[in-house]
């Protein structure tokens, strides 16, 4: 009697991941296109774009306020004891402002924002697709790529932008008042070590072109996974489950990749 029971190969789930990655990067690369297209033709809704750029600017504020802030008193913390040993007090400025716009910003802000506003988008557009109201929109002749998608595109890139300077500035704040309190590093001291020379406009820069990119993951993934939701109410919870990890592991894997080549 022969044995029909399926062994499990590791080199057929590696091939089966291989291409559901190939799958999902194909089908990221279709929208992009799709949504560059509207925006050289500058078809999309003004009236949604300006809705969606409040929904997710103006009320992540506080999130990115209370996040912000901490992220840079942990930086004084983890940099105070070398600090202190060493009597370098003149370069916590330095320590804290350096990880802070170059990297530890820009990448906290996004996976904060990926939780918040990409999850949301993704349930948002899996919720009016498993209710028709898709089909609704495509009856009436109306795109609903120029109507929900590229607004929601340009909110999420210009949002994780200006969300990347104000949580850069709190982080500044917060690292300076924590510095004061612990190490008994003045302010005024504490911001001479930030533009002392030791971080230039190409720091700055770094960070900020870094939070464009990571944007855009955001944005492709939760108006893709969001876009291509089926099976009613559980397949919206698979599609935002999808776009948080999708997100986070295009956002890691950016910044390594930044990080490496061009350090």
């Amino acid at each position: 009697m022969s044995n029909s029971t399926t062994r499990y190969s590791p080199l057929a789930a590696l091939g089966s991941g291989f291409l559901e990655v190939a799958q999902i990067t194909g089908a990221l690369g279709v929208l992009f296109a799709q949504v560059l297209l509207r925006l050289c033709r500058l078809d999309f809704d003004r009236n949604e774009l300006l809705l969606a750029m409040h929904k997710m600017g103006v009320k992540s504020a506080p999130v990115i306020f209370v996040t912000s802030v901490f992220v840079g008193a942990i930086m004084v913390v983890q940099a105070a004891p070398l600090i202190t040993e060493y009597g370098a007090e003149g370069l916590l400025g330095w320590a804290a402002g350096f990880n802070t716009l170059r990297e530890v910003g820009p990448l906290l802000t996004a996976l904060m924002l990926s939780g918040r506003i990409g999850a949301n988008n993704t349930a948002e557009l899996g919720t009016m697709v498993v209710t028709e109201q898709i089909d609704g929109l495509r009856a009436l002749a109306i795109d609903p790529l120029s109507y929900l998608v590229v607004p929601r595109f340009i909110a999420i890139i210009f949002t994780l932008f200006i969300s990347t300077i104000f949580a850069d500035l709190l982080a500044l704040l917060g690292a300076a008042m924590c510095g004061w309190a612990l190490v008994g590093v003045e302010p005024m001291s504490f911001y001479n070590g930030v533009t002392a020379g030791f971080i230039d406009f190409g720091d700055v820069m770094h960070g900020l072109i870094k939070s464009v990119f990571f944007g855009l993951i955001i944005a492709l993934s939760s108006c893709h996974f969001g876009t291509t939701t089926s099976g009613g109410a559980p397949g919206v919870g698979r599609s935002v489950n999808a776009t948080v990890v999708v997100t986070a592991v295009g956002i890691f894997a950016f910044d390594y990749i930044v990080s490496f080549a061009i350090g």
